[in-house]
């Protein structure tokens, strides 16, 4: 198994999500923090969905997105759930918000 460090807190392990980044130590992947970041979850509150996780790991996940925006979109789209396959009361759920 070789892990390799990219950043402080974010690291690529090929058994874990295929080598995709994931924070230190966790299963986290840095496209997760960025998902939640992105529905306008502030990085002081992430911590409280993943107590795991403390902030200076947060925001190091969100500096290696901004500085691999590519990479971590390609991620993102990859696991993307279609339209199409969104259980109707979930879709009718996520309208109301």
């Amino acid at each position: 198994m070789t892990t390799t460090a990219v950043s402080r807190y974010v690291t690529r392990n090929p058994e874990i999500l295929s080598g995709e980044p994931i924070i230190t130590g966790t299963r986290i992947s840095v496209r997760v923090i960025v998902g939640l970041w992105r529905l306008g979850t502030p990085p002081e509150e992430i911590p409280t969905q993943y107590p795991q996780l403390t902030l200076a790991q947060v925001f190091d996940a969100l500096s290696f997105y901004l500085d691999n925006q590519a990479e971590i979109n390609e991620y993102i789209e990859q696991n993307h759930v279609p339209d199409n396959l969104i259980h109707p009361a979930v879709r009718q759920a996520l309208k109301a918000e």
